[in-house]
């Protein structure tokens, strides 16, 4: 989950902290739905994943026939994805030497909100052949009701001083902001045609021992002590015992696009 905040790429901090368990990120966090991963390999076969992590999407776009190329600034995260196949080079985007090489499409899977929007559209154009796509993509989710202000209101209680996650979790529309911000750096750099917004819906069915497996790899988990990180846990997992022991998630999978201009 990306903090929200009006400049998140400055937050290196936080963007650096994921590696620190990459085989948990991988482990626990979800991919994106196949109808997405259709829409966006059909139009070639060669794609760069900018901060792909532990290579989630990258695995998924692997699968549906294409070459794919990794661009990570933590080599943690990037040696996972390596390991699992993934052709991936440590980098921050902004900073990466294309040498050359162009590609089909260019992604961005819960990492865009890390990356300056306007340089890393204009490094995506650059690398992008003619008439290539940048989509960059976030899965936002809608807890089940009563469950997002049970979550928060154990934040509130273990982090008083703190403003993470005080109110419920964010819904597609706290995402949609992200989506205007990419989309307004692709305008910026003259060099996509007029940015589009999709939706993908979709659901996922978690335990209890599921949710808190992933509850430590969202942003800013990483900075909380560890024993109040272990008070966050067990008043979420008495919420989800209380509700039953287990819930279905709705996520929404919210991409801002553009096709570089030819």
């Amino acid at each position: 989950m990306p903090t929200l905040s009006n400049e998140p790429h400055h937050q290196r901090h936080v963007a650096e902290s994921f590696g620190a368990d990459a085989d948990r990120y991988d482990r626990t966090r979800p991919s994106y739905p196949n109808a997405l991963v259709e829409r966006l390999a059909t139009p070639g076969p060669d794609v760069l994943d900018v901060g792909c992590g532990t290579g989630i999407a990258a695995r998924q776009f692997r699968a549906a026939g294409c070459r794919v190329l990794g661009v990570e600034p933590d080599a943690r995260m990037a040696g996972l994805a390596r390991r699992t196949g993934i052709e991936t080079e440590v980098a921050k985007i902004e900073d990466w030497d294309p040498a050359g090489r162009t590609f089909d499409t260019v992604i961005a899977g819960q990492a865009w909100h890390w990356v300056d929007p306007v340089a890393g559209a204009a490094k995506a154009a650059q690398a992008l052949r003619p008439g290539g796509r940048l989509a960059v993509f976030w899965n936002a989710f809608l807890l089940p009701s009563g469950l997002g202000e049970a979550f928060a209101a154990v934040y509130r209680r273990v982090l008083p001083d703190s403003p993470i996650f005080h109110r419920p979790l964010p819904a597609a529309d706290a995402y949609s902001m992200l989506c205007d911000k990419a989309s307004d750096g692709m305008r910026q750099t003259k060099a996509f045609g007029a940015p589009e917004e999709w939706r993908f819906d979709w659901e996922r069915h978690y335990t209890r021992d599921e949710w808190l497996e992933q509850v430590p790899t969202f942003g800013l988990h990483s900075q909380i002590p560890p024993d109040e990180q272990q008070e966050v846990l067990s008043g979420i997992g008495a919420a989800i015992d209380a509700a039953g022991g287990d819930f279905t998630m709705r996520y929404t999978t919210m991409v801002a696009t553009a096709s570089r201009n030819s």
